[in-house]
């Protein structure tokens, strides 16, 4: 019999993948019945009654990393168990890695560090913050930060949370794949409207600045929220169109940049390494220019367990967030941030990025190397983070959506994160099949090589197993919490 011509092939496998839907799919069907996971279809409900075990209380449902790491635990995963391979976890290794200034491993701690902070953080650290800000990417720039720009919090989510909490009623602009971190706070802080623009993977989910300084006009944005270097896409603005995208928010619309990931920038042919982001290289006047940067110790020092972060921005919006951070979370660990200062010194922090680029780009290279030769090329490759957004569309039903291959994965003792975390839906309303982002994972290249290679080694044998058997023996008969298979769930 000839075989179908190709578009004919394509329209059918369009009708079918129309056809699908959760209730057909048993890693959607754990994923919903997980607490605050429940759709909310067209009219949202106020308590679901499975999940209200105390009067009121509703559950705020869980992040990406959060969902996956209690689904790995309930497939027998424990933290340090060295059969797991964790590329789902947004952290970079810790240890030590070639040529960079050696780890903090202890300190001394003043006495007067035992004492509440204040809500803004430590003086000499927010100093520290302004001034490797200004050599960094405000040389000769007449306006410069100062300590009063700065206020120290205790980690990225309680910036974000911070900054949302003193937002007044407005429509907040954001693009989707993002960071799931987000989908939270614009649920938690109902004054905020999210207004959400989907990037395309043609453009390699660039951001649109024209269309967004039409969305500013036309819907009345007045905050966009944007994570820059891009989780979980690993793309990134700068130079002229980091330019353009703070010159068409000015003055009217606030722009919070998550810079998190602001050294994890692999240079192309021609460029050095030692280049890094941020939007602070833009801004005019600190007081002025309605412009919040977020980042920390956490991924660029590699210190994730200090919790260690700080928000910047004009001094009376840092007025605003210490009297948010007195209900909110109380404020940074004093003596965490005593400790930091040193890590803080210019010098060393050229010593340490210079270090973090060459290690993490050569990680990065053997994971896309690895990738393509067990039959999953990358699409769109990371110039910055440490991720990699990984299409999965090439693949047979069911393994082509994110949530039935992380199922798979966990049967081989390894942990990336499904798409659908990434499209940031607030409402829970849309059928995950019909997301952009339920053919993708995300793996993170953050840990050891060893890892890596382990967690690929992982996806090797699905593969394998796919090409050898076919497709029909996945997507059932997963354990379900407690060890029991969620097959009739």
């Amino acid at each position: 019999m000839a075989a179908y011509p190709t578009h004919f092939r394509d329209v059918v496998e369009q009708l079918l993948q129309n056809l699908r839907s959760e209730k057909d799919s048993e890693a959607h069907r754990i994923f919903r019945s997980h607490p605050g996971h429940k759709s909310k279809h067209i009219i949202p409900e106020t308590v679901n009654p499975n999940e209200e075990t105390v009067p009121g209380v509703q559950h705020p449902g869980s992040t990406g990393v959060i969902y996956c790491t209690d689904r790995a635990m309930a497939n027998g995963f424990t933290y340090g168990d060295p059969q797991w391979a964790n590329l789902g976890q947004g952290a970079p290794e810790v240890g030590e890695i070639p040529d960079a200034p050696p780890r903090i491993t202890s300190f001394q701690i003043p006495v007067e560090a035992l004492e509440y902070g204040p809500t803004t953080g430590v003086k000499a650290f927010r100093q520290a913050v302004a001034n490797l800000y200004n050599i960094q990417y405000r040389q000769g720039k007449e306006s410069k930060y100062t300590y009063e720009n700065v206020c120290i919090v205790p980690g990225g989510r309680a910036g974000m949370s911070r900054v949302a909490a003193v937002v007044g009623d407005v429509y907040c602009g954001y693009q989707v794949p993002e960071y799931t971190t987000y989908s939270e706070v614009l649920s938690v802080f109902k004054r905020l409207v999210p207004v959400p623009t989907a990037l395309k993977p043609e453009n390699e989910y660039r951001i649109d600045v024209e269309q967004l300084k039409g969305d500013i006009r036309t819907q009345g944005l007045q905050v966009i929220v944007a994570s820059n270097p891009r989780n979980p896409t690993g793309q990134v603005i700068r130079g002229e169109d980091l330019k353009a995208l703070i010159k068409v928010c000015i003055p009217h619309t606030t722009l919070v940049l998550d810079e998190f990931y602001s050294w994890y920038i692999y240079p192309k042919e021609g460029e050095d390494y030692g280049q890094s982001v941020s939007g602070a290289a833009f801004v005019e006047d600190v007081n002025e220019d309605p412009v919040v940067l977020i980042d920390g110790l956490t991924k660029n020092f590699r210190l994730p367990g200090w919790r260690t972060c700080w928000v910047i921005g004009p001094k009376n919006l840092i007025s605003a967030l210490s009297q948010s951070g007195s209900f909110l979370d109380g404020g940074a660990n004093h003596p965490l941030q005593i400790a930091g200062l040193p890590l803080l010194d210019p010098d060393r922090v050229i010593q340490e990025k210079l270090a973090l680029q060459k290690h993490f780009h050569k990680k990065r290279d053997h994971v896309l190397k690895r990738l393509a030769e067990i039959g999953l090329p990358v699409k769109v490759i990371p110039h910055a983070t440490f991720y990699i957004w990984l299409d999965l569309s090439s693949l047979p039903h069911p393994l082509d959506d994110g949530l039935t291959f992380f199922e798979e994965l966990l049967r081989e003792k390894t942990i990336v994160i499904p798409g659908i975390f990434f499209e940031i839906n607030p409402a829970h309303r849309r059928d995950l099949f019909a997301s952009p982002c339920h053919h993708f994972i995300r793996i993170s290249f953050g840990p050891p090589l060893s890892e890596l290679d382990k967690g690929l080694d992982a996806i090797a044998r699905v593969l394998e197993r796919v090409r050898r058997e076919g497709a029909k023996d996945f997507g059932h008969s997963y354990k379900h919490s407690g060890g029991e298979s969620a097959v009739h769930q």
